[in-house]
């Protein structure tokens, strides 16, 4: 059966959650407090320029953010990687995307030059960036030493 992890808002506590049962408002194992299945990212969270702010910097836990562009071969290489790893790190890590031809602010910002540029985020901070089409391992190992 397959299960997610979704941190408690209130006590951090970490809950393993069968899928099949997010609909019956599961409650934290520790504090009892109701958990929120919508903290529990499983597919990339495309963001922006203006959603920058509140879906990475003010997110709480482990980000990836995916800077590509939609004419970049080796970026669509690493899409399905990264489908892929917010489905297995779900509820740990948050992916998101960052089109750079549409959102050339956050990518100036942080000095993006090449893509596709991976991004990881730690309590709103960047811990780390990688530049260039990663195998999955290499990616897995980056979000492991994230958590």
């Amino acid at each position: 059966m397959e299960s997610i992890v979704i941190p408690c808002r209130n006590c951090g506590a970490k809950n393993r959650i069968p899928k099949d049962r997010l609909g019956d408002r599961p409650v934290c194992g520790k504090c009892k407090t109701r958990l929120v299945a919508g903290a529990v990212y499983d597919a990339p969270v495309p963001v922006t320029d203006a959603s920058f702010e509140a879906e990475v910097i003010s997110y709480p836990g482990a980000v990836l953010v995916d800077a590509w562009a939609p004419w970049c071969g080796p970026c669509r290489m690493v899409g399905p990687i990264l489908e892929e790893l917010a489905r297995e790190y779900a509820g740990r890590v948050k992916i998101t995307k960052l089109n750079v031809d549409e959102n050339p602010g956050i990518a100036s910002r942080y000095n993006i030059r090449s893509i596709p540029t991976l991004l990881f985020f730690k309590g709103g901070q960047m811990v780390n960036s990688q530049v260039g089409a990663l195998p999955r391992e290499e990616i897995e190992q980056q979000l492991r030493a994230l958590l």
